[in-house]
């Protein structure tokens, strides 16, 4: 599943490039926030602070789709497709797993669960 990453700078990488993500949790809104991505192909390096401080996760994907907005304040989305799993992955199919889990067991209350036993049909004689 690929993932689209949203830098505030102008970041131009090349499709098929292999990229180095590190990225730490928010724990405002519990979504990752990308502190430096780090072009595997050519050796440079974009960081967004120079001090990484607390938890964070690094995984490694290949760049899909680069766009690079000019003109004020620079943008740059890319689509990258992570390779393996990831700690960070793993949160978030944990926290997605949980929400999901929520959700249901909230339905299976809604509509009487299926913790209750079986209604037992009476026996008839012919």
């Amino acid at each position: 599943m690929d993932r689209l990453l949203v830098f505030a700078s102008q970041v131009a990488i090349a499709h098929g490039h292999r990229v180095e993500v590190i990225e730490q949790i928010d724990p405002l809104n519990e979504e990752a926030v990308v502190l430096s991505i780090a072009d595997l192909d050519t050796g440079i390096r974009y960081r967004r602070s120079d001090d990484v401080r607390g938890e964070f996760s690094r995984w490694i994907g290949r760049v899909l789709e680069c766009t690079v907005m000019i003109g004020g304040p620079g943008r740059t989305v890319l689509r990258v497709d992570p390779i393996g799993q990831d700690a960070a992955g793993s949160k978030r199919a944990l926290l997605g797993a949980d929400a999901a889990a929520d959700a249901a067991k909230a339905e299976a209350d809604r509509w009487g669960g299926s913790d209750r036993p079986p209604v037992e049909e009476p026996e008839r004689f012919w």
